[in-house]
């Protein structure tokens, strides 16, 4: 038998269930002691309103340039809270693991898991691991839920932008779908192209205090790129969005890439970016704030909201021209988180 591999056993609940979690995956996530495991976690009463989201990751391949599958998890969930203005607090990991599925890769992603949550400030509080046979998963694919809390007054929400509202990204696009991709794909596209996988609260922590009111949207474009989460926010404020082309950043090696397979950078997901809506006021005080931010030094103003036919965007090409920007129709590609 190798020892190294997950068994069946691993999720009947026995000996080697036990095994699994109090030797592996609960000091890797959270190093609750065995008499304080039950059920559920028991949290403290919190001050202000609550933001819970969740989300399933089954990106492939599981490990890929700047990230794994477990860091990933982290990083979209507490992102999903911080879109709301909210501070993210706890974590719920699930886990469906292959049987056969290896043990020291289990340990690099529940590794990854961690130290994404301790660089966030978050607490993983809570889980379940479940094992299924080989074939009805593919190695491994987790759930994760989080709690937040919005501690202010600011309406955030992808209801809420408004004419004249500029529009900031914090960097590049398509970092990360084209990471994965090459990965997949065993694509050599060298050192430039590496997953924007990160944690945004820290982030939107400065953006709030410094935009106050004058913030009215946050939103982090992962599938579909910032082409569908932009125009998402255009049918929900009912409103017309203007797109910049030239104003917005792209990495030259993930413009290679996309120029070499046909795609289009704006629709081409990402997971450590997000857009903010800010008034015109706020604009130029935001963006500085962002570029101060690690996270944010090729941030950019990339449009502007305007009145108009609800739900429309277009985008200023570069070379003069004007295009309409639609959602993204299918799967541009596959299995990016």
């Amino acid at each position: 038998m190798n020892n190294d591999l997950i068994l069946l056993g691993h999720g009947s609940g026995g000996r080697l269930s036990h095994q699994l979690l109090d030797e592996l995956i609960i000091p890797a996530l959270s190093g609750i002691t065995p008499a304080a495991q039950n059920d559920a976690a028991v949290l403290e009463p919190l001050a202000g309103r609550l933001a819970y989201t969740t989300d399933s990751f089954v990106v492939d391949p599981i490990l890929f340039p700047g990230g794994t599958i477990g860091s990933l998890a982290v990083h979209g969930t507490v992102n999903d809270l911080a879109m709301m203005g909210a501070q993210p607090l706890y974590l719920s990991v699930g886990l469906i693991i292959e049987e056969g599925f290896s043990k020291a890769a289990l340990g690099t992603i529940l590794h990854d898991m961690r130290q994404a949550a301790d660089q966030a400030g978050v607490r993983i509080v809570t889980g379940d691991t479940k094992v299924v046979p080989r074939g009805k998963a593919d190695k491994i694919f987790i759930t994760t839920s989080g709690i937040g809390v919005i501690a202010h007054d600011i309406p955030i929400h992808g209801a809420n932008a408004q004419p004249g509202d500029m529009i900031i990204i914090n960097g590049t696009l398509g970092d990360h779908g084209i990471a994965v991709m090459a990965g997949r794909e065993g694509l050599k596209v060298g050192t430039d192209i590496c997953s924007d996988s990160a944690a945004l609260n820290g982030l939107v922590t400065e953006i709030i205090a410094a935009a106050g009111h004058n913030l009215h949207v946050l939103r982090d474009p992962t599938r579909g790129g910032v082409a569908t989460t932009i125009k998402e926010i255009a049918q929900q404020s009912g409103v017309t969005i203007t797109l910049n082309e030239e104003a917005i950043p792209v990495n030259s090696a993930v413009r290679g890439v996309c120029a070499i397979l046909g795609l289009d950078p704006l629709f081409v997901a990402n997971e450590g970016k997000l857009l903010a809506f800010v008034t015109p006021q706020a604009a130029d005080q935001v963006l500085a704030t962002i570029r101060k931010h690690p996270l944010g030094t090729h941030a950019a103003i990339i449009g502007q909201v305007t009145e108009g036919p609800a739900g429309k965007v277009r985008l200023e090409t570069s070379i003069g021209g004007t295009r309409a920007v639609e959602m993204l129709a299918g799967e541009q590609l596959p299995r990016i988180c």
